[in-house]
């Protein structure tokens, strides 16, 4: 496995799960870093949190992240740590409200903490756009935002995976970069 590993594909493919397997499989200390909200208002997004949760194993550490992703990464840089992020899209979603240059100084900051990393990155992201283009313009900045991190992230990725209908294809291995 990579230094910098990205694990993209649509909506419950089997990437969180193909992430953990990949942590999972890391000797030292595996840190999970989750940058889902939990909201009472909405039962089906606390039951998908509830699932994450329940599927870790429990020697590992957990941090909630909401927005700040670069300085847990920085604060865990250490060459036997290991840190799975889940998930970009998550974490895309909740700066929208950001403004385009901060956002921007947001991403940046980021893939670059993420290529400096000294242990093992293990990224979650969703795939979008694949359909329809969405009707609002939150829908729109949501999938532009998140396929322009997806892509830059998956340039100095040291390994890409992408998960479709539960299959797992290295893209490293079948595909050239743009």
């Amino acid at each position: 496995m990579g230094n910098l590993v990205l694990v993209t594909g649509a909506a419950r493919s089997g990437k969180s799960e193909f992430a953990e397997r990949l942590a999972n499989q890391h000797k030292g200390i595996v840190t999970y870093i989750a940058t889902a909200r939990s909201n009472s208002q909405d039962p089906d997004w606390q039951a998908r949190i509830e699932r994450h949760r329940q599927r870790r194993p429990q020697g590992w550490r957990v941090q909630e992240v909401p927005l700040d992703i670069s300085k847990s990464l920085e604060d865990c840089s250490q060459p036997q740590v290991c840190v799975l992020l889940d998930s970009l899209g998550t974490w895309v979603a909740n700066g929208l409200e950001e403004r385009e240059e901060d956002w921007g100084d947001r991403r940046d900051r980021w893939l670059q903490t993420a290529r400096d990393f000294t242990g093992t990155c293990i990224v979650v992201a969703e795939e979008t756009g694949w359909g329809v283009v969405p009707a609002y313009a939150s829908g729109r900045l949501f999938r532009d935002r998140l396929g322009d991190v997806t892509r830059r992230l998956g340039a100095i990725a040291d390994e890409t995976y992408l998960i479709v209908a539960g299959r797992i294809l290295n893209l490293s291995e079948i595909a050239d970069p743009l």
